[in-house]
């Protein structure tokens, strides 16, 4: 059985995202099999042409300039890169009933489910991380 990873992403910063991205993209690399689920903020993330808006906090701008200097690719190219090494994506059900979101206010491949199906992963992980 394969090492599995089970992520939340409930905030929707830039931060949030490189994170999590960062996480599943090193268990992609291990041939983990991973899972995010986004709820909340975090739902920011995942909705179209967001990725391009995301930013960090004013008191941490200096980021930025680090993470071009280190060649870290803009967190769009790093979601599609993530969902091409399998990663799955799931966006929280309850939460896009809440913010009038829909199916496609999301990017491509994302699957809108309950929470059910995030703990039906989550319960048999070997890592699970909230952001």
């Amino acid at each position: 059985m394969s090492k599995r990873v089970a992520i939340i992403a409930s905030q929707g910063g830039l931060e949030t995202a490189l994170k999590a991205m960062n996480i599943a993209l090193a268990g992609t690399a291990t041939d983990a099999e991973v899972q995010v689920f986004f709820t909340f903020d975090g739902l920011r993330i995942i909705q179209r042409g967001a990725a391009a808006e995301l930013t960090v906090a004013s008191d941490k701008q200096h980021y930025i300039e680090g993470l071009q200097r280190a060649n870290v690719p803009p967190i769009g190219e790093m979601l599609e890169l993530a969902q091409e090494s399998g990663v799955k994506f799931i966006a929280c059900q309850m939460t896009m009933d809440v913010l009038g979101l829909t199916q496609e206010d999301l990017i491509d491949g994302v699957v809108v489910a309950g929470a059910m199906t995030y703990l039906d992963f989550a319960y048999d992980a070997d890592v699970t991380l909230t952001f």
